[in-house]
């Protein structure tokens, strides 16, 4: 798998580096190895999903089931153009890699991300070894590979490991086994094709915030049989403490679904739909 970072060929616009979980979820969910675009940041990724010339689509992190809601992707979401297509739950598992042939006596460093490295304390604590805090666990991983140590390791994906020829050493070392990123597939309005077989829908909305008016629009929902999967406030800039919701929906058809929505109109104020998709499910 290649990831590119010029404009001469369109990609699948990702955060982070080649290696990442973000290219191991689009190789998932596309079920191909497909050219990536690294983005240096969330901003850049939509900045790029939305330019036809650079990229076909993009896939952001949302969530995560141990640190919870990426909070200020539901803005740069919101403020985009740009349509949710599709979702894919990854999980997360964290490998110890090391240069071929190092061994586990040879390893004096390990370097990683502070999240990774915090997710598997419990097996770094029986080695005395120096933990060396990363940008990124693929570019922990890269660089490894790149300076060939024989006394340092690091802690990445096995997709980072394959791309890199290194030598898992250690695997699934993290503590906590039940670790699922949500990934988001996003792409430009005009482009985006209705998806077959759609049961999920994420829309935002906001409420004339008085008594009971959140109540109203949560009670149509449940009386309409859809399943509220997520509901997310986010307070309103300029506003005095007044919010906005995101809610996804789970439903059964896409009669059920716009019947919720036409029965909440009426009760909601800047109702909008970024996306009717397939569910993703846990690997």
């Amino acid at each position: 798998m290649k990831a590119t970072t010029t404009a001469s060929t369109k990609g699948i616009a990702i955060q982070g580096y080649e290696g990442s979980f973000h290219q191991q979820a689009v190789k998932e969910f596309f079920k191909a190895d497909l050219p990536v675009l690294c983005c240096a940041s969330f901003r850049e990724l939509i900045k790029k999903a939305a330019d036809k010339k650079e990229t076909t689509a993009a896939v952001m992190a949302i969530e995560n089931s141990i640190a919870g809601s990426i909070l200020p992707n539901y803005n740069l979401l919101q403020s985009s153009d740009l349509k949710i297509v599709g979702e894919i739950y990854l999980h997360i598992r964290q490998h110890l890699m090391v240069h071929p042939g190092v061994t586990m006596e040879d390893i004096r460093e390990v370097h990683s991300h502070p999240m990774a490295l915090q997710q598997c304390h419990p097996f770094l604590d029986k080695h005395e070894w120096k933990l060396v805090e990363t940008e990124d666990t693929a570019l922990s991983a890269k660089l490894l590979r790149t300076k060939k140590s024989k006394h340092t390791a690091a802690i990445a994906s096995k997709l980072a490991a394959d791309l890199f020829q290194l030598d898992i050493i250690a695997p699934n070392i993290h503590t906590e086994k039940n670790n699922y990123t949500r990934f988001l597939v996003l792409q430009r309005q005009a482009e985006a094709q209705d998806v077959l077989d759609a049961n999920k829908a994420s829309v935002t909305f906001s409420t004339d915030h008085t008594r009971g008016s959140l109540a109203r629009v949560l009670g149509i929902i449940a009386n309409e049989g859809v399943n509220l999967s997520k509901l997310q406030s986010f307070p309103i800039p300029g506003s005095n403490w007044l919010y906005s919701f995101h809610a996804d929906m789970e439903f059964e058809n896409l009669d059920q679904f716009n019947t919720v929505i036409n029965n909440i109109k009426e009760h909601t104020t800047g109702l909008k739909t970024y996306g009717i998709y397939r569910s993703g499910y846990l690997k």
